[in-house]
Parts: C-alpha cells; structure tokens; sequence
C-alpha cells in the first residue's frame, strides 16, 4: 500500500530527538518525549539536534520503499511477484502510473524537516558554545539533504519562511521553489565546503561524519551539477532558469575529480577492504570503507528503532532486504519419504514439505518478493569465476535447513533422485557463464521454475530463465541475528533487520574520480580513469572465501581482470562497473539519471511474469519528465495557494 508520511515542509521541524555521548564510542539515543523551540536553544537541545539527524537516517535507508523508488524501474530492478502499487507505478510498463502519490515521497517528506533541524542548530552554535566540529556536522546533513533534494526533484524551497537557510519556527501555508543552480551554488556547495574545512579527519564517535564523509557528497555534487550544466541529451529542468551554461560543466568535473582525489590520496581512517565479499559480510559491518551508514542493532530494541518480535514494514526498522528476496521457503518443495519410499496422502497425491525454512541468516531473511532483478543486468556479471562480486552480492545458493525447523526427515529428495541432507544445497541460479548449460525443466518437480542438470543433484535455474516469482536474493543486505543457537534453531524470522544500512562507502571515490576523467577532467599521474577503475577491480578479483559454496576460496585473480580493463574507458564502462560493485543498493536511478541514460539501459528489459519460463520482452515508457520525481501531494493539498499556484508548484507532466 501506498506510504503517507506527511510533513508539511515549512512548519516547526523540532521533531523528537535523542541525547548525543561524547563520553563514549558510539551515539546514545535517549529519546525525550516533548520537545519544545526553546529546548533547542541550550546547548544540549543544540547537541540532541545533530543526534537526531544520525537517527533519522534510518526513516529512509533501510527503508523497502524507498529503496523501491531507487531501484525499480531502472535496468536493476522490476517489480516482483507480491508487489504492491508502489513497485508497480513507478516500473513504467502500463501495470501502473507514476503520480503525486508515488512511493518517491519518502525523501521530501523527511529530509526538510531534518534540514530544519540543522538549521537550528547552526544559527544557535555560536550562543550556546558549540564547536565548530559539531556545527559542521550539521552543516553536513543540510548540504546531503538538499543534494539529494535536487537530484530528486529538481529546484527546491531554500526558504522555509524565514529567510534563506534559516530555520523557521512559524508554521507556513505558502512556499516558494528555488533553481537548480541556486539551490546548488546557494547551499550545498557552501554548506559542504565549510563542512570539510571544519570536520575532524576521524569521526569524534563511530559512525560519525568526518572531512571525507563531507568530501564524497561534495564531488558527487559537482559531478552531478557538471552533467546538469552539460544537459547532453536536453533533459528539461525545473523551475525554469536561465542560467544553465554549458561552458561551466568543465570547471564542475574538474573539482569533482579533485575533491575525489584528495580523499583516496589522504584517506584518514578509511580503506578499501580486501576482498569485496567483506564489505558486506554481517560479522564485518561498520567496516573502515563504510562512511555513512543508518544504524540498527542487536543489543538494543530502543536503538535499534524496531521491536524484535514481528517486523511491521515500516520506518524506522531496516526492512529493505525483505523486498528483494524471493519467496524460497514457500515456493521449493520436497516430497516426502518414509523407509525410502514417497508418501502420499489419501487422495494420492504427494506430500509435500519445505526443505529450506525462512531464518534470519545473511542470504535468506523473511520475503516479500517485491522486487525481482532483472536477468539482462545480472548477465553483466560476467568471469564470475574471477570476479568476486556476483559470488558475494546474490544469494545464489539455497542449502537445506529443515531440522532447524523441527523436521527430523534424514534427508530431501532435490534433482536427479538426489539426497540432500541439512546443509547441502537443494536449489542454485547458474551464473551468466553457464548460460549454455542444458536445463531440463519439468511441469512439476517441486519447485517453482526449477530445472535439472544431468549429475546435478540440485535444482537449477538459469539467469535468463528467472521470473518475477523465482530469482537470486540479495545476499549484500540480508538480515543476520545471532540471538539463538545457529546451529540448531530457526531464531526470529519476521522481526526488522539488526543490521545497519550502509549509505556511502570509500570505493565511490574511485568511480566519481574516473568518470569525471572520462568527461574531460585533467588527470593526475597514475591516476587516469583507466588506473581508478583497476583499484575496484583488481579488488574484485581477490577471493578468501566463496559464499555461494560455503568454503574458503583463496585465489587472485586480481591481474587478469584489470589486463582485460579496455585502454579507453567510457561512461558505458563506468555504468555496467558501478552496476556490479553497488547492485540493489539504492545508487542506481541516481547514476542514470545524472547521467542521462536511463532510457539507454532501461527502456527494454526481459523477465518470466509469475511462475513462467519463457521470458518476455517489457517496454517501459520513460519519459523525460521522469528524470524529476513529483513533489508529494501531502505537500501541495497543505498550501494555501490558489490552484494555479498550486499547479505551478508541481513538476511538469505529473497531475497533483
């Protein structure tokens, strides 16, 4: 159902808020409960302020729809078997139509409240006594919110009613969009500039933000805002403005490629990890190539922002891997069998149970099946024998658990007669590399869109051959508890995720730097496009451990991979890199939209519609007006304008 989380954006944006520790490693959220203006003229209410904005993070990353509004409808994602309207709509395909009410809401409806805050907090620092390295903090979370802002809905309000950048404690009814550029130039290159001049080089707190935090979303900023100056493909912008100079987009690659540059030269407390599967390992999160993340966790129900009985699919709890998991512990069955013979019930037909149970381990998780990756783009990962990033972001292997459940069977009849025993591997998705495999699908063997392979004793089913109903899950951001006895108990299976989301990792540095090269950004020594991309890359090739085999894997394949980089790389190279190294993760409709191709990579697509095989062909109508996200409604009805006003408010091709 559609998600209505109303904030009217030029009201008092005080919301509740948390204690901020300097006494100990992490931030301590102790939530009050009234708040009033004044509280946040001390300088504890001044400190719970910038608190509040960590914890508000996790109303949007973690958060399935708005993932959904990231990921749907470009060349990663489709909607799923069980989607909703808010996957349907926004996928372009005719299932649905993208309005005012869509699910892309998520980010408006939260971030003005929360650049409020910051507001707040800065034009209070001075009085009370905070730090500059507090201040900044805040001034960061103003500058990513309007960058994010821009990017999604094109020029916005830089005043809240009380004057540009200033906070406003007087409820307003009226509201006024500023340009694109003015909201860049304005506010987000100001706020993140001073934010890096005055950021400590390590993070006062874990998680906290630091001068290469403030850096990554500054040269994506610039990055962004050169593309925008450049317009290649004539995407209109909106409000109108006069002053898009396409002779600028030189001087915005350059410092994109420059700020980029001046992070991986002077990394401070961050790195790349070694392999790519420990980016996103469970027992390694908050790992030194994170950031930014939304964080949750184990230890606490209050801090973790969810309860840890049965999850409810809203924010603040981290549900976003539920949608891009498949229905494995309803769709595979097994027959079962006593003294090695099949039984059957009464009416003759054959009893059925589920070999592997819903658990709450990294690669399985609860499922909703709301978004189905889209097979074309998981054919780009290719040498999945070498590169380490299909093998480490898909769950492409799902092992019997049945006596976790209760299940005393010795064993689960799979392919081929086949006896797999708890632990071994009932069903697998064949990479791009065995896309010539011979599979024989049966109409019924058990499980859905399954085939077999002669001397496979498990199930399969090829890339081209998975459907909306049937598909590899994302093992990257899958949920792991570890309260409970692994080895032998199923756990907790519907509660949100205890796991933090991930929202910006060091490895962009590397990608922005690259592509701005490739735009014309003059380049440092050793430090081409070319050499950027051959970091992440060669990093992809370093192996310790195989997660679709469940075994150590020691290999470098390191030198083959960056041999087979081209000599010249182009922003089509750049796209498929960045789509193997942040698959599902939220990146992708940003990149085609800064880009301007979306239409390129995403107008057609392949996909089997429920339990079918055979593959079809979607067209989806992207028009150039999807380039903006429309404002919310909830934020249009609340103004007290005319209709015209009104009307104009909203970006152009969406009705309100």
């Amino acid at each position: 159902m559609k998600t209505k989380n109303i904030i009217r954006i030029c009201s008092v944006a005080m919301l509740s808020a948390m204690c901020l520790s300097s006494c100990d490693s992490i931030l301590e959220e102790d939530p009050h409960g009234i708040y009033t203006p004044s509280y946040f003229k001390t300088k504890e209410g001044a400190e719970s302020g910038i608190t509040s904005l960590y914890a508000h993070l996790r109303n949007l990353y973690g958060n399935g729809y708005f993932l959904t509004s990231l990921e749907v409808g470009t060349d990663e994602y489709t909607y799923g078997h069980s989607a909703d309207g808010n996957q349907k709509d926004i996928d372009m395909t005719g299932v649905g139509q993208i309005t005012s009410q869509a699910c892309s809401n998520g980010y408006w409806n939260q971030a003005f409240t929360d650049i409020n805050t910051a507001s707040s907090v800065i034009e209070i620092a001075t009085e009370v006594g905070l730090p500059d390295e507090l201040i900044a903090e805040a001034r960061f979370f103003r500058g990513m919110h309007y960058f994010n802002l821009v990017r999604t809905y094109g020029g916005v309000p830089i005043d809240l009613g009380s004057g540009i950048l200033h906070s406003n404690d007087t409820p307003q009814r009226t509201s006024h969009r500023t340009t694109v550029d003015s909201v860049y130039t304005q506010a987000i290159f100001v706020d993140l500039d001073q934010a890096i001049k005055d950021l400590p080089d390590n993070p006062r707190l874990t998680g906290t933000v630091t001068k290469n935090v403030a850096r990554l979303y500054l040269a994506k900023a610039y990055l962004t805002y050169a593309w925008w100056l450049e317009n290649p493909n004539n995407i209109p912008t909106y409000p109108e403005t006069t002053n898009r100079d396409k002779s600028q987009a030189a001087e915005y690659y350059k410092k994109a490629y420059d700020v980029a540059l001046e992070a991986i030269n002077t990394p401070g407390p961050y790195k790349l990890q070694e392999t790519y599967r420990d980016v996103n390992l469970f027992e390694n999160d908050r790992n030194a190539e994170w950031l930014l993340w939304a964080d949750h966790t184990q230890k606490s129900e209050q801090y973790n922002g969810a309860g840890y009985g049965w999850g409810n699919g809203v924010a603040p709890e981290n549900f976003a891997g539920w949608f891009t998991q498949w229905n494995y512990c309803g769709d595979m069955k097994a027959q079962k069998y006593k003294d090695d013979k099949p039984v059957f019930d009464d009416k003759n037909n054959p009893v059925l149970f589920n070999p592997v149970m819903r658990e709450p381990i990294q690669g399985l998780g609860r499922p909703w099946t709301r978004m189905a990756p889209i097979p074309d783009a998981l054919m780009k990962f290719t040498d999945t024998d070498k590169d380490s990033r299909w093998d480490a972001s898909f769950a492409t292997q799902y092992r019997v658990n049945m006596s976790k459940g209760g299940n005393t069977d010795p064993y689960a009849v799979a392919a081929n007669g086949s006896r797999i025993k708890n632990g071994e591997t009932f069903l697998k998705f064949l990479s791009q590399d065995e896309k010539d495999a011979n599979v024989v699908y049966a109409n019924d063997n058990g499980s859905i869109n399954a085939g077999t392979m002669e001397g496979e004793p498990a199930f399969v089913v090829k890339l081209s051959d998975i459907s909306r109903q049937t598909y590899p899950g994302l093992w990257k951001t899958i949920d792991t508890r570890t309260d409970r006895n692994m080895e032998t108990e199923l756990g907790s299976q519907n509660a949100g995720s205890v796991r933090p989301y991930v929202i910006a990792k060091f490895s962009e540095f590397y990608f922005i730097a690259a592509e701005a090269a490739v735009k014309g950004a003059p380049t440092q020594a050793g430090m081409t496009a070319r050499d950027l991309i051959n970091v992440i890359r060669a990093r992809a090739g370093k192996w310790k451990y195989s997660v679709g085999y469940n075994c150590v894997k020691e290999e470098d394949h390191s030198a083959e991979l960056t041999a087979a980089t081209p000599a010249e790389i182009t922003i089509d190279y750049i796209m498929d890199e960045r789509l193997r190294e942040y698959f599902g993760e939220g990146y992708r409709w940003y990149d085609l939209t800064r880009t301007q191709t979306w239409e390129k990579y995403a107008s057609v697509y392949h996909i089997a519609d429920g339990n079918s095989r055979v593959a079809v062909e979607k067209v989806r109508d992207i028009k150039k007006n999807f380039y903006l996200r429309p404002i919310p409604n909830t934020q249009i009805d609340a103004m007290i304008m005319s209709k015209d006003q009104k009307a104009a408010y909203q970006n152009p091709g969406y009705d309100n």
